[in-house]
């Protein structure tokens, strides 16, 4: 096992530049990002210059996440926006929203609309970072901009933006919701249990028949529909979940730990067990 803490700054950028291999890859970012000295911050954005993209995602990659508390946070992302500027490749682009996602809560507006413009790529590999990096932003380009990734045709673009409008925001509107209905019959099982996660977090009691259909048919039943029916809080499902325990208890389809919590925080006390 590489002991990475005690290599020095360069030997560990000499790794990342030189090795062709991945598997220590993220180690080596991660130790340079929590050390945040001035000499790293400086290499890191060097890099972020240089004509040669391995080394450049490289910079990027050091900087989305600077320092335990994390330094230079503005600074980083005008140099994210500056490169927006230039001609990229995909990777390039996909790093640096990725990067900006990781500082997300101090984006400017112009700053948003200049990357919700990325929604129109022909790249998945660009639209599902943009969802990354517009998650959790409250702001109304951004918001429209997820909706309209969460009807991608790419699958895991269409979970994250539905998780991005569902539980990451608080926000709650028709839009919003109407967007969320649109993908409870997604075909991906997991852009499913987001949408009705996010209308059950809205108390929206629509989704009730779903939940309950959910909770008497799947043979595999996610945490994520157990969470939204917490969620929802209809003391009508005590009984449906106590059901549940005990059919549960001959099929073993899933942990009965997960429907005994949720069944605890119906009823607001601790269970027998």
């Amino acid at each position: 096992m590489l002991k990475i803490p005690t290599f020095s700054n360069e030997e560990i950028f000499n790794r990342l530049l030189k090795n062709k291999s991945k598997s220590n890859y993220w180690n080596y970012i991660r130790e340079l990002r929590k050390r945040k000295s001035t000499d790293i911050y400086q290499k890191a954005t060097e890099l972020t210059n240089s004509n040669d993209d391995h080394a450049k995602v490289i910079g990027i990659n050091i900087l989305a996440q600077f320092g335990y508390p994390r330094k230079h946070k503005k600074q980083i992302l005008k140099n994210y926006f500056n490169l927006l500027k230039s001609k990229n490749s995909i990777n390039v682009i996909s790093s640096i929203l990725y990067g900006i996602g990781h500082n997300n809560e101090i984006l400017t507006d112009n700053q948003l609309d200049i990357i919700c413009r990325f929604k129109y790529s022909k790249s998945a590999t660009i639209r599902y970072s943009l969802a990354f990096a517009l998650s959790g932003v409250e702001n109304d380009n951004a918001i429209n901009t997820l909706i309209q990734l969460s009807n991608d045709k790419d699958s895991d673009i269409r979970d994250w933006a539905t998780f991005g409008i569902g539980s990451q925001t608080a926000l709650d509107n028709l839009e919003i919701r109407q967007a969320l209905w649109e993908r409870v019959n997604d075909t991906d099982r997991t852009t499913r249990d987001e949408a009705i996660a996010g209308l059950a977090k809205r108390k929206d009691h629509r989704i009730k028949e779903i939940l309950k259909n959910e909770l008497n048919n799947a043979d595999n039943l996610s945490s994520l529909t157990l969470e939204a029916i917490e969620d929802l809080d209809d003391k009508d499902f005590i009984e449906l979940i106590e059901q549940k325990i005990k059919k549960n208890r001959t099929e073993q389809t899933i942990p009965e730990d997960w429907l005994v919590s949720t069944l605890e925080k119906l009823m607001g006390n601790t269970i027998d067990r």
